[in-house]
């Protein structure tokens, strides 16, 4: 189970990512070259940023309120992440989003590695305040994604609500995972995507966890 680490490179027309992965959290190194200078990171540093024993995390994808849910994500999960993004937020938020969520699937399914000796399956229920999510995760090699948050708000900060399950949908897509994301309940939209993202990675990291085993979890006998 250890040495779960990934580094992703993805650079097209319309966005540069470098994303560094520790899936059970420890030290990790940002890929070199940065894409931002050390003037950029520190412009929003204490946005999404964490540097303990346990974990760094420090997001920079020039969308807030991403930085804010991916962050979120990461802490819950137990891992340590690094995203720098450099898009075209000069047309909108569509580009920078979906490419940050592929480049995290990609990091992920290569972090991981062969599915091997894990519970595959996992959920994961938070609340914040009036709301309340739940998420179910299937480490499946089967990518499907049904996300209902509810949201009613065109924007929350300067994130389009409707590209937050889509930042999930294309996250699940490329990790390779079935995944099930509802909002139970909850009038805040804020607060409905921060517990639908916290529900995630509790889900997320029960599904990885050990199984005490090196066994494919699978009556096929084969994840692939």
């Amino acid at each position: 189970m250890s040495g779960r680490t990934a580094q992703v490179t993805r650079i097209t027309n319309e966005t540069k990512i470098q994303v560094s992965l520790s899936l059970d959290g420890g030290h990790i190194d940002r890929i070199q070259p940065a894409l931002l200078s050390d003037k950029q990171l520190q412009k929003d540093a204490d946005a999404a940023t964490q540097n303990t024993s346990s974990q760094v995390i420090d997001v920079h994808t020039g969308i807030g309120f991403l930085d804010h849910m991916i962050h979120a994500l990461a802490k819950h999960a137990g891992w340590s992440l690094i995203i720098e993004c450099i898009g075209d937020l000069h047309i909108d938020d569509h580009h920078t989003t979906e490419d940050c969520g592929l480049a995290l699937g990609q990091a992920f399914k290569e972090a991981l590695g062969a599915v091997r000796g894990i519970r595959r399956f996992g959920n994961g229920f938070a609340p914040l305040d009036e709301a309340l999510s739940r998420a179910v995760i299937d480490i499946s090699n089967r990518p499907f994604a049904v996300i209902e948050l509810g949201l009613k708000r065109e924007k929350i900060g300067d994130l389009s609500c409707e590209m937050i399950p889509h930042f999930l949908e294309s996250f699940a897509d490329a990790a390779r995972v079935t995944m099930h994301v509802d909002c139970l309940r909850g009038f805040n939209d804020h607060h409905r995507s921060e517990s639908a993202f916290k529900a995630l990675a509790v889900a997320i990291k029960e599904a990885i966890s050990s199984n005490g085993t090196n066994d494919i979890p699978s009556t096929k006998g084969v994840l692939m």
